[in-house]
Formats: structure tokens, C-alpha cells, sequence
């Protein structure tokens, strides 16, 4: 199991719901975190509440359906002169949810792609050739279980396009230390899953951050974080490793 302690780690959407919980979490294991959100306001009371924990935090902000607000994030964190090995792609949007599907708008689809896709494929693309270079990074992009909904085609189609774009870079780095997979919190009571969702946010720790403590060398993974509720930490990556295998032929 990977030991984060004195690790750098940045959370996109840090500030509440899932992404709040995985800041609380990776700092409890010793992780340094760079926390974003849309405005640093957001992530006042996290960094707060991390640094209590004894560990370092720094936080951007960036509009991520603002393309340049993202590459004008990732050039203030390379000036923050922090090795980041660990990348969790947490921040998504569900832009509407269209019962007349039929008449979903352009926009639904253009929003959702710069958010919950090109963003996140932006960070990677900046960070995992230093990763490559140095030999060693965690990146864990999230997704979603969502299907056969027209009702959300923007943001299940947004998703399903991410998914694509990790497994494909991770079969670039297939047993090598540096490793990109999946992760989905399943359909939990935050402001995206809303009011009525079944499950409580706390049951997708540990496993919505599983991927950035297994060492086993494997990509391209599909860590779907309701797997592990309840688990520890250590049996989390016990199972990861064990039960679930890269998608690429061997």
C-alpha cells in the first residue's frame, strides 16, 4: 500500500460533498493537498480544518467550464514548486436533468463535456508526464454509473467520454508506477446527487480514494467506491488489488 504521508495531492472540488470528505480523509494519512474550488472562499474552512490535522494545504480556484481559468490553475500550482504525485479529478456538474429529453439543448452537452471532461483530461495531460518522468503518480478521475437516463445525456455522455480517455492513457503506463484509474461514489446525498439519493456521503470513503494508495501497478480500472463501503483503508486496497484487473489484454 502506497504511504502519503509528505505526498502532495490536489482535489478538484475540495470544498464540500465527496471532494470535502477526501480532503479530511488523505489528510488523516499524512498528505499535503492543493484544495480547489470556484473561489477560494470555498475552501477556507477545509484548509482550516486539514492544516488542524498537520499537514500543508494550499488553494486555487478556477471555473472549470473556463478553460482558461483551468491552465491559468495548473501554472500557479507549478509556481508553487510542490511535487504533485497524486491527482484526484473529484469536481463534476449535472447540468439539468430534461424529462422532455428530446428537446435536451446544445448546451447541456458543451457545458457538461468542458467540465466533467475536458477539464479533467486537461490536469492529466499536465501532470502525468512528470509523473512519468519522475516514475512514480496516483491520478483518479471520477465517474459516473449513470445509464440508459436520456433525462442526463449531457453529463452521462461527458462522463462516459472520460472513462474513454482514462483508459486509453492508461494502457500507456500499464505496469509502471504511475497509474490512472476510475472511481464512482455512487449515488450519495450531496448537491449534485441531491436530497433523496440512498446512500450517505460517508460511504464512498474509503473507496472513492482507493486508487491512490493501491501499488499494483494496474490502469485503466474501474473502482467503483460502493464496493468498499465499510471497509478499512487497508482492506480496501486488500480487495482493489485483488479483485479488480486492468481491461487491457495481457
Amino acid at each position: 500500500m502506497v504511504n502519503v504521508k509528505g505526498r502532495w495531492a490536489l482535489i478538484t472540488g475540495a470544498a464540500r460533498g465527496i471532494g470535502y470528505l477526501t480532503a479530511k480523509f488523505m489528510a488523516e494519512q499524512g498528505c499535503n493537498l492543493i484544495l480547489h474550488s470556484r473561489s477560494l472562499s470555498h475552501t477556507e474552512k477545509v484548509a482550516e480544518e486539514v492544516k488542524a490535522l498537520g499537514v500543508e494545504a494550499r488553494c486555487v480556484a478556477a471555473e472549470l467550464s473556463d478553460l482558461d481559468s483551468v491552465k491559468a490553475m495548473l501554472e500557479e500550482i507549478d509556481s508553487f514548486g510542490v511535487v504533485v504525485d497524486i491527482v484526484l479529478n473529484n469536481a463534476g456538474m449535472q447540468i439539468a436533468y430534461r424529462t422532455e429529453y428530446f428537446k435536451t439543448p446544445v448546451e447541456d452537452y458543451t457545458e457538461s463535456f468542458k467540465i466533467n471532461t475536458v477539464a479533467p483530461a486537461m490536469i492529466c495531460y499536465h501532470f502525468m508526464p512528470k509523473m512519468i518522468e519522475r516514475g512514480f503518480g496516483r491520478i483518479l478521475n471520477t465517474t459516473s454509473g449513470i445509464r440508459l437516463e436520456p433525462e442526463q445525456a449531457g453529463y452521462s455522455a461527458s462522463k462516459a467520454a472520460l472513462d474513454k480517455i482514462t483508459i486509453d492513457l492508461g494502457s500507456k503506463v500499464e505496469g509502471t508506477d504511475v497509474m490512472i484509474n476510475l472511481t464512482d461514489p455512487g449515488w450519495c446525498r450531496t448537491d449534485l446527487g441531491g436530497p433523496h439519493a440512498p446512500n450517505a456521503p460517508e460511504s464512498a470513503i474509503p473507496g472513492i480514494v482507493v486508487g491512490a494508495f493501491v501499488d499494483d501497478k494496474k490502469s485503466g480500472r474501474f473502482l467503483n467506491a460502493p464496493f468498499f463501503t465499510g471497509m478499512t483503508l487497508e482492506e480496501a486496497v486488500k480487495k482493489a488489488e485483488a479483485e479488480f484487473d486492468s481491461p487491457y489484454e495481457k
